[in-house]
């Protein structure tokens, strides 16, 4: 895999991740009997976006037409895009 084509993964979730973001803003102000929840979602998904942001910085850094291999082992470009697949497929924002 391209260090590019990873790039455009992260910037997929990414955006996923503040629309999911922002829902769960906007469903903590509906209830507040379920406020917390959603604030606490909200707060969880915001680290998650900005644990994402500082890769997407570090990997722009880097040639995109590079493999990512090169700048990484399997296991741990595995075991990030399996994280990706997760935060990119979890729908935090549909409930």
């Amino acid at each position: 895999m391209k260090i590019g084509e990873l790039l455009e993964l992260i910037d997929e979730t990414i955006a996923n991740l503040k629309i999911a973001v922002v829902a769960n803003q906007q469903r903590a102000l509906e209830s507040p009997h379920t406020s917390y929840e959603f604030t606490q979602r909200a707060i969880e998904l915001q680290e998650d976006l900005d644990d994402l942001m500082k890769a997407r910085e570090m990997l722009a850094k880097l040639n995109p037409e590079d493999d990512a291999e090169e700048h990484f082992s399997r296991e741990e470009l595995g075991e990030f895009l399996k994280m990706l697949e997760l935060l990119g497929s979890a729908d935090a924002h549909v409930y």
